[in-house]
Formats: C-alpha cells, sequence, structure tokens
C-alpha cells in the first residue's frame, strides 16, 4: 500500500521541489496539499488531479488517520508549530531546512519526537546534488588524499531585493542568506567531515533596501584538521567555483550548479528521462597543475532523499537526514552570528 503524504504548503518549496519529488517515488502518493491560496490551489488541482487540496492544516488534523506522512514546506517560522502539530496528531514529519529558527527550538521538536516515537526528518535534499555526491566519492575513496581545505560556493547576482519573508530581520523568520543558502553548504561540510571546533564569520547587509544579511562567509576549523571555507551571496556580479577541495594528493574543482532545481522549475521530474545528468562540459576536473582529467558528476537524485524517507518509515533504514544533523547545523549558524558580531573566532566545544 502506498504511504500517504500530506504537503503543507505550495509555494516554491512545495510545487517545485517536494511535490514533484514525491510523486516520483513508488510506493509514495501525494494525497493532500494544504493551501490556502486560490492560485495555488488551482495549480495543485492541475496537475495532480488525484490529490485532496485542503484550504488549512486544521482540516489536515481532522483526517489525520487518513495519512502516514506530513510534509512541512511552508515559511520557516511555522516549521516548528506544524510539525509539533503533527507529531502529537500521530504523524512522521518531514520539514524543510533550516528545521526551526533557533537551535534550541529543534532540540525541543526533538524531545517531542522521541516522546512520541516518530521521526522528524529535515529536508537537506543538497545532500543529492549530483556534484556534491562527487566529492562525497573522491573523498571517501582516498582520490585526493586527505581532504586540507574544503571550499563550497552558493553565489548569485540578485541585486535588487524582493520582497518577502525571507528578507525579513526578524529572528522568527530565519531569513537572510546565512539560514537560506547557508543551511546547505554548513550540512554539506558537516556531513563530509563532521562538527567543527571552531567557527569564524564575515556577514553582510549590502543591498539598498535589505534589512536581512545578503552576502556572508563562514570558516569551520574540523576536528581532523580539515577547514571548510563556505561563500553565500545574492551580490556576486561573477560566480566562484561551485567547489575546489584541496587534497595533500590531489585537487577536485567544478562550477556551475547542479541542474535538477532548473529541470523541476521548468516541469521535469525524475521520471524524466536525463534528469539529474550533468552533461560533459559542465564536468569538473581533478589532479594536478598540468595533470588533471575532467571527472565526470555523479547523477544528482534528490527523489532519493524520499525513497530513503520510505524505507525509514517502513521500518527498514534509519532516516537519511536527523534532527541531530539539523541541530548541529543551526549551532554552527549561531556560533558564525556570534562571530560575525565579536569579530573573533567562536569554539563550539562542549563547555
Amino acid at each position: 500500500m502506498d504511504l500517504r503524504v500530506a504537503l503543507i504548503g505550495y509555494g516554491t518549496g512545495g510545487s517545485v521541489f517536494h511535490a514533484p519529488l514525491i510523486s516520483s517515488v513508488p510506493g509514495m502518493r501525494l494525497a493532500a496539499v494544504v493551501t490556502g491560496n486560490p492560485e495555488r490551489q488551482r495549480a495543485v488541482a492541475e496537475r495532480y488531479p488525484e490529490t485532496t487540496v485542503l484550504a488549512s492544516a486544521d482540516r489536515l488534523w481532522e483526517v489525520s488517520g487518513a495519512y502516514d506522512l506530513v510534509v512541512v514546506a511552508a515559511p520557516n517560522r511555522q516549521h516548528v508549530p506544524l510539525a509539533r502539530t503533527a507529531l502529537t496528531s500521530g504523524l512522521p514529519v518531514v520539514v524543510d531546512k533550516p528545521a526551526a529558527a533557533t537551535a534550541a527550538d529543534a532540540r525541543s521538536l526533538a524531545a517531542l519526537s522521541a516522546v512520541r516515537g516518530l521521526p522528524v526528518i529535515p529536508f537537506h535534499n543538497r545532500r543529492w546534488d549530483g556534484d556534491y555526491r562527487t566529492v562525497l566519492r573522491l573523498a571517501g575513496s582516498g582520490a585526493l588524499g586527505g581532504v586540507l581545505r574544503f571550499e563550497s560556493r552558493f553565489e548569485r547576482w540578485r541585486p535588487e531585493v524582493k520582497a518577502g519573508w525571507k528578507e525579513s530581520a526578524d529572528p522568527r523568520d530565519a531569513g537572510g542568506i546565512l539560514y537560506d543558502l547557508g543551511s546547505h553548504l554548513i550540512d554539506q561540510a558537516i556531513a563530509l567531515f563532521g562538527r567543527p571546533d571552531r567557527v569564524y564569520a564575515e556577514i553582510d547587509t549590502r543591498r539598498r533596501g535589505a534589512a536581512a544579511p545578503d552576502d556572508a562567509f563562514v570558516a569551520l576549523e574540523h576536528r581532523g584538521g580539515t577547514r571548510s571555507h563556505l561563500w553565500m551571496s545574492a551580490t556576486a556580479a561573477q560566480l566562484g567555483p561551485r567547489f575546489r577541495v584541496l587534497g595533500d594528493r590531489a585537487a577536485y574543482t567544478v562550477s556551475g550548479m547542479d541542474g535538477q532545481e532548473d529541470a523541476l522549475r521548468a516541469g521535469l521530474t525524475p521520471k524524466d528521462p536525463g534528469y539529474g545528468i550533468a552533461p560533459p562540459e559542465s564536468y569538473g576536473l581533478v589532479g594536478t597543475p598540468g595533470d588533471d582529467r575532467p571527472e565526470p558528476t555523479a547523477p544528482g537524485a534528490y527523489h532519493e532523499f524520499y525513497a530513503a524517507v520510505a524505507r525509514t518509515l517502513r521500518g527498514e533504514a534509519p532516516p537519511p537526514v536527523t534532527l541531530t544533523d539539523a541541530i548541529a547545523g543551526l549551532e554552527v549558524i549561531e556560533a558564525a552570528v556570534r562571530s560575525a558580531d565579536e569579530g573573533a573566532v567562536v569554539s563550539t566545544r562542549p563547555e
């Protein structure tokens, strides 16, 4: 029997990412979408005619027994309240990144998850980027030797501020570039090299009329000696490489962004031929000066996140991402904010 999924929110996150990915996984069914926006209600009915459209989450809790999973793709300030209600209604949860606006809120959610015996799984889809999976393969195989420095960038050229909660300076919204793009970069670095011992950050608000940070640099010192240098920006008029991974034997450099987001925005899904496959001209290079070669990019596979969630719900495997992972990322973000405020390196070691 298919797992029946109820999706809360049908903005960019819900419509571009969650709904197409859920619908592409065998054994999962997009059973309901919650949105009060009439235009979005029509869009759901047009693309997913067999999916029930609910005007509010209250309608969902009234019939919670009709579903096996709730996915929270609402704005950040609603993540924890909606996830808590899902848990108390007896439903496991996938919650979009960041799982909460603060590490303390995420820890409280983890406590409720443990009490209820139900998983809360953060949606860190960028672990299934093709270029990141390539880094994972190269670092894990020893092809680069010991990794000395991991450089990672999410940079954009968006000089005009676009109104919305992501540009909010209210801490409850977890707006700004550090919580948006930085959540991905920090999660990837921690997944590769472990929780850092020390954090240094430079966080700025550059654009005219901007209220939330739009340009940041975060440096992490991991226990094994690897350093992660992470850039995130809406003000990059020219873009740096997506990854530059420097090892003591070789390096890997790749530019451009994983193509899955653009494909999903264009209406494609993982069921379409060629989805997630990077063309040879976008391959990165691995090697040393004068002795490098193109490295085929691993296929991008965001749908594998939901395939792994399905295995978790069936008791076949642990969650693909845990709330402990999300808490670690939020603690690093909060350390980065302290570092930028104080102009100092911040220790993340326990007292």
